[in-house]
């Protein structure tokens, strides 16, 4: 059985897009062009809140980095972690949420609500480059 109507996706939601944008420190030309056009599927995450991006027609993706992380603390109290992947491109691939208790979004967050959380790659390369220098 195709999968192929489950591919067709939805316009990113307006929060979304609000997440992202305060996710991604300075997006790039082509993220701010692609969060225009971008059609996402709901990930089944139990009503988590992920989302991935729907390939160009004829494109597959395959999942490439981590480019952002951020946690938040949800209505019920408990852990919701958010990470940004790209795939192998550089393109969105997904908006994933995962609720440490593995139950469903109370709410979703709202830039104001997340703490950003750095990188292990981005610290390794910001100590790299703060290291030789003297000054």
């Amino acid at each position: 059985m195709s999968d192929e109507s489950h591919h067709q996706g939805r316009p990113i939601r307006p929060e979304e897009r609000a997440i992202l944008l305060a996710l991604l420190d300075a997006p790039t030309e082509v993220v701010n062009e692609q969060l225009r056009t971008c059609l996402v599927d709901d990930m089944a995450d139990g009503g988590m809140g992920s989302i991935r991006f729907v390939p160009s027609p004829g494109e597959s993706t395959v999942f490439g980095e981590v480019v952002a992380e951020a946690e938040y603390l949800d209505t019920d109290g408990v852990v919701v972690s958010i990470v940004v992947n790209v795939d192998k491109r550089g393109n969105l691939f997904e908006l994933d949420f995962w609720k440490v208790d593995f139950s469903p979004l109370c709410q979703y967050p709202t830039p104001d609500r997340l703490v950003l959380k750095p990188l292990q790659k981005r610290a390794n390369q910001v100590g790299e480059q703060k290291g030789p220098r003297s000054d």
